[in-house]
């Protein structure tokens, strides 16, 4: 049922706000001062609708909250009883399964049950055959091993060497063990004859390829050497021009020093000049350039003097 929020405050505070209030002596009072007190009456009023409001609306809101609580428990509820009844539906669903099962299995073991008797008895008739057999195999055995004893028999007879059987088959072990020795021992040596082999192999193979690069490198350096050796020949044919022609040059210079030694001497005797080292070549040319301006110089002065004395003598004589 709907709840009414005017209905509520109206049950709550009829009685508050419907109560006769007691009849007092207020003649005396002035209008103003009872409007005043019906004021102040109607202000407590309101402040006690005003609380219960928010006791009301407090409420509500727990009212509220248990509502979602309880409709939250009842969604659980409603799940844990969806769940409880998927539970049982499965465990009847096993239930049966197990029983089917159980049934099965013992009708399953009633079979193996039968099927066991029946091998039983099989087996009681396999053995007894087995035994037979294995007789008759044991009695072929020693039909064809007699011979080997007969064998053995003639050979201690013959023989001063063993007295029992038994030395015999020792000395036998003896052997075949010294036999499966030396076949090991063999193998291992000609695992490592192999092994040698093919090092060997291996080895021979290296110093091959190790004297093709040598092989290589000598050619290549022979080729080298060869073009080191014309390139020496040619260096030399080089250098003896050089040495020709700087013999050349030296004889030159010799000459040309001894005609510039020559020529200073000359001027020297002109100009009494202080002596100077003769392989100073250099000072020497100095001093006979410094010779010859001067006289080059002395000789234009006196071709002008000259021809200034021809031109005035001329002059003259017209």
């Amino acid at each position: 049922m709907p709840f009414s929020l005017e209905e509520y405050f109206r049950t709550t505070y009829e009685e508050r706000l419907l109560v006769k209030i007691p009849e007092r002596e207020d003649d005396h009072l002035t209008p103003a001062t009872k409007l005043l007190e019906k004021r102040r009456e109607m202000k407590e009023v309101e402040q006690a609708l005003s609380a219960q409001k928010e006791e009301f609306q407090m409420k509500m809101e727990s009212l509220q909250q248990r509502q979602e609580e309880l409709e939250r428990k009842e969604c659980t509820l409603k799940e844990s009883l969806l769940k409880f009844d998927k539970f049982l539906k499965e465990n009847d669903s096993k239930r049966l399964r197990a029983l089917k099962k159980a049934q099965d299995e013992k009708t399953a073991k009633q079979s193996k049950n039968k099927e066991h008797t029946q091998l039983m008895d099989e087996i009681a008739v396999l053995e007894q055959e087995r035994t037979i057999l294995e007789r008759n195999k044991i009695q072929d055995t020693l039909d064809k091993h007699k011979k080997f004893h007969s064998y053995m028999d003639a050979v201690l007879e013959t023989s001063d060497e063993f007295s029992e059987v038994r030395e015999i088959t020792s000395r036998y072990e003896t052997l075949s063990s010294t036999y499966q020795d030396l076949l090991e021992r063999d193998q291992n040596n000609q695992d490592l004859i192999e092994s040698k082999r093919q090092y060997l192999a291996k080895f021979t193979e290296d110093r091959q390829n190790e004297i093709m690069s040598y092989n290589n490198d000598l050619s290549f350096m022979q080729g080298d050497l060869d073009k080191a050796k014309s390139k020496t020949v040619h260096l030399e044919a080089n250098w003896n021009q050089i040495q020709t022609t700087a013999a050349s040059k030296t004889l030159e210079l010799g000459r040309i020093r001894m005609a510039t030694l020559n020529l200073f001497n000359l001027v020297n005797t002109q100009l009494k000049m202080p002596a100077i080292d003769e392989t100073d070549s250099d000072t020497q040319l100095e001093k006979i350039s410094r010779f010859i301006q001067d006289l080059s110089q002395i000789t234009t002065e006196i071709r002008k003097q000259e021809g200034q004395s021809q031109t005035g003598q001329t002059t003259t004589s017209h």
